[in-house]
């Protein structure tokens, strides 16, 4: 950033240093700012009036001295907000999913936040909303809709509210006849639910008083909530639990799961009264799930050594391990992620290469076929619906610079319909843009595959700033899909990637084990070989990149903060996942039993600590220069508590030697997922793309496609 951009006249925030200290495996460990963790962040989480007035407090002036640094940027942040919600179709609707008599989908009207849930008879007719979003949310800073499913014979709709950003969803029940809601209602849910086939019958997940999914319960429509019946417990605060059912909608399953061991448990759903039946007792490392189909459950499992996962079928009558029998066989690579069973067909989301592809197996001779794609990079996704007895599968496929594509697709014709091509009312050529894969060669000899999209004419000699983006944990891959808000950093001539390094699985599940615990570092020293390639490719140069990253990536952007600044121009920190040893250390927050599997135990182990504590982004900050820095977080947040990024910006205050920006911004009505409403969610992220663009000297460009958008 030029040195004459204008600086805050207020002085920065200075969080008081009170440390507090504890001794681990013989480690003395000093937290100078613990005191902005509340003490009665429970009580917080279900009404934020609760906060600490010191905290709150100190909170409010960061977001002030945040606001007065990109006060500035006001400008770009409207037209920023204007371009990305000029490429949104503000009166969109999803693809009407079929379910006996009626189709199903949602719909915005333009103009609106929230969504209107709707239905129409089969084959058209008037449509209903069933809910609207709109009026539920009147009058609340915050509003999210949770799950919401209707009742087999249609006649109730129960949904889950969270109005606080927290997580703590409410059930309630509308009578589709009269749009009225019963009297039932069902607090601290986690916001899944699934109805018995009799309609009367609702199996929902509640959570304890820290926050953890550990019950299932039964409740009968029409009685109180207090005589709802527990089903299920969990013991291990370690493991979650889950809800779903079978495309068959013969069986309601309970999933109990932490992230690398899994054990289910099948209800019959014509016998809602009937105990819970367990598939296969859990073991350390097995993950498995399950389908059905007629009298034998699917199950895709990793048992046996398939790392990658292979699919196995067993006898309905006796469905343990014993009985399993293998019908697609594990192969190196080729990541089985997911299945689904219909009457006649079952498909299979699958990833080779990087790049996913559908499979499709007819069940009556095991006959199979491909749905595959030409792009370098691109996205593909599959969706059940609600019926088991068709021939189509619903598929989605989308590039960075391809809109998104619904398909319905006949599984025994092998014909497609493109049902919904995702539009851009502003316009867009994909001919005007350019998306490609590379590989970065890591320090251990892997290669990292990066995915790229620019704007053609953009120069590739090293003067172009790049927009780097990093995940790299649970598993979980970051698609190379079509994103509208992205064309508002590359028509300014910024070029932005996608570093998919290990943490996921874009290179199957070896590509996630070889990014987690004792390797760890892995995901760290992978984003940072990304960006030096990119440096060498002539994409960038060091110190014009702007890296980002949210949750688990955000703890990425703190860790490569620390191990290589001078890459970087700047950091955008989003929920970061940054005070990680402390919060391993704190069996009683929400996430952190379950985490151990992840991250380690440093309670019980001393390796692990020590392996913690060596990448703790709050734990090494160091006296030099920073990069800057742009730390957002949530008050309600549960799964990356508020006070990590306001402790990390803290410790970054008080030792960062440069000048460069150090900003925190804390949504003072909203948790991990920011905003509600879809036009404020636009408004929060032009605020980041504003950071970047004015850091990188591009905050006074025109867009190339101004023209288009106005």
């Amino acid at each position: 950033m030029t040195g004459n951009r204008p600086r805050p006249a207020t002085t920065c925030p200075s969080a008081p240093r009170r440390p507090s200290t504890t001794e681990r495996h013989g480690v003395t460990l000093v937290d100078d700012y613990a005191w902005l963790r509340a003490g009665n962040w429970q009580e917080v989480m279900r009404d934020p009036g609760k906060l600490d007035p010191e905290i709150r407090a100190y909170l409010e002036a960061e977001n002030a001295y945040t606001a007065e640094a990109l006060a500035g940027t006001a400008g770009l942040q409207a037209a920023l907000f204007s371009e990305m919600k000029a490429r949104l179709k503000e009166d969109d609707s999803t693809v009407p999913s079929p379910d006996g008599p009626f189709d199903y989908y949602s719909s915005y009207v333009k103009g609106s936040q929230y969504p209107e849930l709707r239905r129409r008879r089969r084959g058209g007719g008037d449509e209903t909303v069933i809910l609207d979003g709109n009026a539920e949310a009147r009058g609340k800073p915050y509003w999210h809709l949770g799950g919401s499913t209707h009742s087999p014979d249609h006649a109730l709709l129960a949904y889950a509210v969270d109005d606080k950003g927290s997580e703590l969803y409410t059930i309630r029940i509308r009578d589709l006849a009269t749009g009225r809601d019963l009297n039932d209602e069902i607090p601290d849910t986690r916001g899944s639910m699934v109805w018995a086939n009799d309609g009367r019958t609702l199996f929902y997940v509640k959570i304890d008083d820290n926050h953890r999914p550990l019950f299932v319960y039964r409740h009968t429509v029409g009685t109180p909530a207090a005589d709802d019946v527990l089903v299920l417990e969990e013991k291990d605060i370690g493991f979650y639990v889950g809800l779903s059912q079978t495309q068959s909608q013969k069986f309601i399953l309970i999933d109990v799961h932490d992230h690398q061991s899994s054990e289910v448990h099948l209800i019959d759903a014509d016998l809602p009264l009937a105990p819970p039946r367990m598939i296969a007792a859990r073991e350390h490392g097995h993950e498995y799930g399950v389908e059905h189909h007629g009298a034998r459950l699917i199950v895709m499992t990793n048992s046996g050594g398939a790392t990658d996962f292979r699919i196995c079928e067993a006898p309905l009558a006796s469905p343990g391990r014993e009985s399993w029998t293998e019908i697609v066989p594990h192969k190196p690579g080729r990541l089985i992620l997911e299945t689904i069973v219909f009457k006649g067909h079952m498909a299979r989301l699958e990833r080779e290469d990087s790049l996913p592809r559908i499979v499709v197996t007819r069940l009556a001779d095991g006959a199979e076929h491909q749905i595959a794609f030409d792009e370098e990079a691109y996205s593909l996704g599959m969706a059940a619906g609600y019926e088991f007895d068709t021939t189509t599968l619903r598929f989605t496929y989308s590039s960075m610079t391809t809109p998104a594509e619904v398909y319905d697709y006949d599984m025994e014709t092998r014909t497609r319909i493109l049902r919904k091509r995702q539009e851009v009312p502003s316009g867009h050529d994909p001919a005007d843009y350019v998306t490609l894969r590379i590989y970065a060669p890591a320090p251990d000899g892997e290669t990292v595959p990066v995915s790229i999209l620019y704007r053609k004419g953009t120069p590739l000699d090293g003067t172009a700033p790049l927009f780097l983006y990093g995940y790299g944990a649970y598993g979980i891959s970051i698609p190379a899909s079509f994103s509208t808000t992205r064309f508002s950093l590359v028509d300014r001539g910024m070029i932005f990637a996608i570093a998919h390094i290990r943490g996921g699985k874009d290179k199957g599940y070896r590509w996630y084990t070889e990014g987690k615990l004792e390797k760890k570092v892995n995901t760290f020293t992978d984003f940072i070989a990304a960006g030096e390639h990119l440096v060498r490719q002539g994409f960038t140069t060091k110190g014009r990149i702007v890296a980002n990253g949210g949750s688990a990536g955000g703890m990425l952007m703190g860790v490569v903060a620390n191990l290589a600044p001078d890459l970087f121009l700047g950091i955008i920190a989003d929920v970061p996942f940054v005070d990680v040893l402390n919060t391993m250390l704190d069996k009683d927050l929400p996430l952190t039993p379950p985490e151990w599997p992840e991250w380690g135990n440093p309670i019980e182990n001393r390796r692990e600590f020590e392996i913690i504590r060596s990448y703790s982004p709050y734990e090494n900050v160091e006296r030099k220069p920073y990069p800057h820095i742009f730390a957002y977080g949530g008050l309600t947040d549960p799964r990356v508590t508020y006070w990590e990024p306001a402790k990390w910006v803290a410790r970054l205050r008080e030792r960062n030697t440069g000048d460069n920006l150090v900003l925190l911004k804390i949504n003072m009505e909203a948790g991990h997922g920011g905003a509600s409403g879809r036009y404020e969610a636009l408004k929060e992220l032009a605020l980041d793309y504003a950071f970047a663009l004015m850091i990188a000297d591009l905050d006074t460009v025109v867009p190339r496609a101004a023209e288009a958008i106005a």
